[in-house]
C-alpha cells in the first residue's frame, strides 16, 4: 500500500503539525505501508494559471514545469493521501491550497452528474478509490475550529470521487512541549496518533475512540489561556529588554 503525505507547516519537522503527523505516519509504516512525505515549504509549486491548458492543449499535464511534476506521479499511484496542515485563518495553509489547486490536471474537462451534483470525471490513469485523511492542529482549544477545514477536504474528496476516511485533530498542539515540562501526561496522545495510522492501513478506517484520545483535553481552557498569555508576555518582555 502506497501513502503520499504532505506537511504544509512552515515549521516543517519542528512544528505542531509534525508532532502529530510524524507518529501517525510511523504507525502507517509499522502496518506495512510505503510512505512518502513531502514538506510543502520545500517544494517549488507555482499557483494554478487557470488557463485550462491541462484540459485542452496538454490533457492531463500542467504547462508549468515545477515540483508538481514529481508530485503528480506519486499522487496518481498512491492508495492513501494524507494532508497535514495547521489551521491558518480557519483553513489550510496557503501553500497547501496552492498544491491542491494544481490537482486539476487529474480531472477531465467534461461534466457529469454524480450524486445529484455536477462533477468532473477523473482521468483514466488516476488510481480510483483513493482514501484521504486529514491531520491538523490548531492554537485554540475548541474542536469546532477544525470544522471549516474538514468541510473543505470533504468537498474536495467528493469532487475527485475519493473517500474521506476521517481527521486526526489536535487542539493547542503548540503547547504540548510546555505541558510535558509541567508534568501533564501527554504520551497517550502521541501513541493514539500512531495507532490511528496503523488502523487506517490495516483496516481502512480509524477508531473513533483513538481519534478522541488524540484530541482529548489536557488542561482546562482557562489554564491554557493563562499559560499561553504568560508565555507570550515573557517573550515580549525579553525582546523589549534586549
Amino acid at each position: 500500500m502506497k501513502v503520499l503525505a504532505f506537511n504544509s507547516s512552515p515549521n516543517m519537522e519542528k512544528g505542531g503539525t509534525a508532532s502529530i503527523l510524524t507518529p501517525f505516519l510511523q504507525g502507517m509504516e509499522q502496518a506495512g505501508a510505503e510512505v512518502e512525505l513531502f514538506f510543502v515549504h520545500k517544494l517549488n509549486v507555482r499557483p494554478c494559471l487557470g488557463d485550462k491548458d491541462c484540459w485542452l492543449k496538454t490533457p492531463g499535464q500542467c504547462v508549468q514545469q515545477d515540483d508538481m511534476d514529481r508530485v503528480y506521479l506519486k499522487l496518481a499511484a498512491c492508495d492513501i493521501l494524507v494532508l497535514g496542515t495547521p489551521i491558518y485563518l480557519d483553513g489550510m495553509t496557503g501553500t497547501l491550497k496552492t498544491v491542491l489547486d494544481r490537482f486539476i490536471p487529474l480531472l477531465q474537462p467534461f461534466v457529469e452528474i454524480r450524486g445529484d451534483h455536477c462533477r468532473h470525471p477523473l482521468r483514466e490513469e488516476v488510481k480510483p478509490g483513493k482514501k484521504v485523511c486529514l491531520v491538523s492542529v490548531c492554537g485554540f482549544t475548541e474542536l469546532d475550529n477544525f470544522d471549516p477545514l474538514v468541510s473543505h477536504i470533504q468537498a474536495v474528496c467528493k469532487n475527485f470521487s475519493w473517500q474521506f476516511v476521517g481527521a486526526v485533530l489536535r487542539p493547542y498542539a503548540v503547547a504540548l512541549p510546555q505541558l510535558r515540562e509541567m508534568g501533564v501526561a501527554i504520551e497517550d496522545v502521541y501513541a493514539a496518533a500512531r495507532d490511528a495510522g496503523w488502523q487506517l492501513v490495516r483496516y481502512g478506517k480509524m477508531r473513533s475512540e483513538t481519534l478522541a484520545t488524540v484530541s482529548r483535553e489536557l488542561i482546562s481552557r482557562d489554564q491554557y489561556v493563562n499559560q499561553r498569555n504568560t508565555s507570550f508576555q515573557s517573550v515580549l518582555a525579553r525582546l523589549r529588554s534586549g
